[in-house]
């Protein structure tokens, strides 16, 4: 059995379209996604239509529940602009996601960890920034779910763990955004250092789960020219380094 793993499209449509591409190319059993797929001032309406046809094995994230729950007043400006945007199918679309979903007996998705969409799993903010957490944090975090295959994203970042108990947690890192700025718990940055649109492949074997990050080129400079259309200067600054 062979999963390609998306995540964080974030309306990246031309992003999203050249991973399909290359999953086509590489073939796959299931195409699955991991939520944030829509928020940002790109195309979240072109991006929905497209997801929506493939029907493909989809969660929510934590920016549709914001798009769903918040008011427009109480969003960030990726939230607003996407909420400006939606139509009644699309806002019915995200709002029967479910917030995780066994793929198979022993493969769950989540969006950040199980239970709490955002949570960095397999990351840890500091004072002095972002680095990989410990297997002991990500234990913590863990709420006592096991199994064989956890997928994961949220923060953007490629990651593959091995547990302990010789599970695996892969973030297949983000389609559609490879950097961006926050301020919870403290102010950090997330950064890929490169502009490549980022999935995972992960495959079945006959000793386990086997994983492999892939990043790919499209053409990110239409996208940051999209985003700085919308006056978004700081998501164009992103799309075109991984930097921000």
């Amino acid at each position: 059995m062979r999963v390609a793993i998306l995540s964080d499209i974030h309306g990246n449509i031309a992003a999203l379209d050249a991973v399909l591409a290359d999953v086509e190319r590489r073939g796959a059993d299931a195409i699955v996604n991991l939520g944030d797929i829509l928020s940002g001032p790109l195309f979240p309406c072109e991006t929905a239509d497209r997801l929506m046809a493939l029907d493909l094995p989809t969660i929510r994230g934590n920016h549709e529940r914001q798009l769903l729950t918040l008011h427009q007043d109480r969003m960030g400006a990726s939230d607003r602009y996407t909420d400006s945007v939606l139509q009644p199918r699309h806002r019915d679309w995200i709002a029967a996601l479910p917030e995780s979903l066994w793929l198979a007996d022993d493969v769950l998705m989540v969006h950040g960890a199980p239970g709490e969409d955002l949570c960095y799993w397999l990351e840890t903010v500091e004072p002095a920034g972002l680095r990989a957490a410990t297997a002991d944090e990500v234990e913590s975090r863990a709420g006592g779910v096991a199994a064989p295959l956890i997928l994961c994203g949220h923060t953007h970042i490629p990651r593959i763990h091995r547990r302990p108990d010789g599970g695996m947690i892969v973030n297949p890192g983000s389609v559609g955004l490879p950097a961006y700025a926050d301020d919870h718990p403290v102010p950090h940055k997330v950064e890929t250092g490169a502009p490549h649109a980022r999935y995972a492949i992960v495959d079945r074997t006959a000793d386990g789960w086997r994983a492999e990050p892939v990043a790919i080129p499209y053409d990110w400079e239409a996208a940051a020219r999209a985003a700085d259309a919308r006056e978004h200067a700081d998501w164009a600054m992103a799309l075109r380094t991984g930097r921000v």
